[in-house]
């Protein structure tokens, strides 16, 4: 996978979850807590999470073939959608319906000191995983905040592990204080608030990783701030005499399509024509390295008529 795809922070929260929720487990069959239950279906759900973006980031390096020549880089989106429909069904509803059936029949907790101890493990390794997922984004993101990397990354491996690592440092909370709680007062709806509390937090981070997962689905354009490098490799060209159309689509996390009709002089002959058309795609790739596909239209620009009405897409060279 590639550096963007965040593959070390990937294993490192498989490996924290799969120790975490086996641990979950155990102790949740020796205390009956709601609350560990919830957070080792929590925990099951994001190591195969971590699983299906591991062999998402595998699939979308698949070559181009006759089925499909532009390549496999939207497998990651489609995995990354599954993810989230995962957090959403098995950890948030599982853990909703949960709460409320110990909050109409709660039942005292056995051995309630083992869930605390669990717990406490819990956190430390989720702030590890945490910790190396925030290295890694830090890597990709540069200077941009925290949110508008998780909203606009177009590679979703990294925002789902650090959206998750931060639900599941969250959900431990929760699930500590609902038995914390239980312990200090003898009420054990306490334990079954913490799992409802912990519900609420996984359906809501999962409707975020869905409605952003759905974006890259359909299909995303570059960057404001890309379009602008690539407009002005194109328009940097002596033979251009102006870009009329661009349109850009990412074929996966790091492969931008890049489609553009440019008008040159009338006069221009077809070789030279062709040969400025592999300038201005070797401008565009060392502009942007991931602008791997590209396709230019040749065209002669023709002043505005009633026959050729003006358009908001034609952009003079020179022009801001």
């Amino acid at each position: 996978m590639s550096a963007s795809g965040g593959g070390k922070a990937i294993a490192a929260a498989l490996l924290a979850n799969t120790g975490i929720a086996l641990s979950k487990f155990i102790v949740f069959a020796i205390s009956g807590s709601s609350s560990m239950l919830a957070e080792s279906v929590h925990s099951l759900a994001d190591t195969g999470n971590q699983a299906l973006l591991l062999l998402g980031g595998r699939k979308s390096r698949k070559v181009p073939d006759a089925a499909h020549p532009f390549g496999y880089g939207r497998e990651r989106y489609v995995y990354a959608f599954v993810v989230s429909i995962i957090l959403f069904s098995v950890g948030g509803v599982f853990a909703i319906l949960e709460g409320f059936a110990k909050l109409q029949h709660p039942h005292e907790l056995k051995d309630a000191i083992w869930p605390i101890v669990v717990l406490s493990i819990a956190i430390v390794l989720e702030s590890l995983s945490l910790r190396t997922a925030i290295v890694e984004a830090n890597h990709v993101r540069g200077k941009e905040g925290w949110f508008s990397f998780i909203r606009h990354a177009k590679a979703p491996e990294l925002p789902i592990v650090l959206l998750e690592d931060c639900a599941a440092l969250v959900g431990l909370v929760f699930a500590f204080a609902g038995v914390g709680l239980t312990i200090l007062t003898g009420e054990p709806r306490w334990d079954a608030i913490g799992t409802l509390a912990i519900g609420a937090l996984l359906i809501v981070v999962a409707l975020a990783l869905g409605i952003e997962t759905k974006s890259l689905l359909v299909g995303e354009g570059a960057r404001s701030a890309d379009v602008v490098l690539i407009r002005d490799a194109i328009n940097a060209h002596p033979a251009v005499e102006a870009l009329i159309h661009l349109k850009t689509l990412y074929l996966g996390p790091d492969e931008l399509l890049v489609a553009a009709k440019i008008a040159f002089e009338g006069g221009e002959k077809l070789a030279e024509v062709a040969v400025a058309i592999n300038d201005v795609e070797a401008s565009i790739r060392k502009a942007l390295p991931i602008a791997r596909m590209i396709y230019l239209e040749p065209d002669v620009y023709l002043p505005p008529t009633d026959a050729n009405p003006p358009t908001d897409a034609i952009i003079i060279k020179g022009a801001d």
